[in-house]
C-alpha cells in the first residue's frame, strides 16, 4: 500500500466524517457528555473532591465519537451523572461506578446526563493509521479492489471485525438520526 492510496484513504475518511457531522449538526441528533475525570487532590491544604472536567458534546456512534469539529475518538467509559448516595456496597466496581457518577455532578454536568469519559482521541492521518493494526477501533485496510481503505473495527475482540468508515458511519448516522421504534 503506497503513501498516496494511504493519503487518499484518509481522506475519504476525513469527507465521511465531514458528511457525518453536517447530517448530525441538521438532524439535531441527541449529543452526550465528552469529559475528563480529574482525581480528588488537596488545594492548599483543602481536600478537593474528584470531578469530571467537560471537554464538550459528541455524537457516540458505536465504538466511535464524533464532535461539531469534525475530531473522531474511541469511545470510552460511558456513564449517567448522578448524586452521590449513600449506600453500603461491597462490590467495589458499583462503588467506582457510584463515584464517577458523582464525579460528573461535582464537576457541573446536569444530573441524567450521559457522560462518555476516559475516550481516545485519533488523528486521521495516513501516518497515525497503522495499516492491519491490531487494536483500537480505526486501521488502515487494504479494500477488495486493493485500494486502501479507513476501516472501523466494531467488535474489539475479533480483529476481523472491520467495515469501512464511510458504511459505518452512515449506518450509525442513521441510527441515532432514526432509532428504531420502541428504543
Amino acid at each position: 500500500m503506497g503513501e498516496a492510496d494511504a493519503a487518499a484513504a484518509v481522506a475519504r475518511a476525513r469527507d465521511a466524517v465531514g458528511r457525518a457531522v453536517q447530517a448530525l449538526t441538521e438532524a439535531s441528533a441527541r449529543t452526550e457528555t465528552l469529559a475528563e475525570y480529574v482525581p480528588g487532590r488537596r488545594v492548599l491544604g483543602v481536600p478537593r473532591a474528584p470531578r469530571m472536567r467537560v471537554i464538550g458534546p459528541v455524537w457516540r456512534l458505536g465504538v466511535l465519537l464524533l464532535d461539531a469539529d469534525g475530531r473522531v475518538y474511541g469511545t470510552g467509559r460511558v456513564i449517567r451523572a448522578e448524586r452521590a448516595a449513600r449506600k453500603s456496597v461491597t462490590a467495589e466496581s458499583v462503588a467506582e461506578q457510584r463515584a464517577f457518577r458523582a464525579a460528573a455532578i461535582k464537576g457541573g454536568i446536569a444530573e441524567g446526563a450521559t457522560v462518555v469519559f476516559d475516550a481516545e482521541p485519533f488523528e486521521l492521518a495516513a501516518g497515525a493509521l497503522a495499516a492491519g493494526a491490531t487494536s483500537g477501533p480505526l486501521v488502515l485496510t487494504t479494500a477488495v479492489d486493493g485500494s486502501a481503505q479507513v476501516a472501523v473495527r466494531w467488535n474489539p475482540s475479533r480483529d476481523d471485525a472491520l467495515i469501512p468508515i464511510e458504511s459505518y458511519l452512515v449506518e450509525r448516522v442513521d441510527l441515532l438520526v432514526n432509532p428504531p421504534q420502541g428504543t
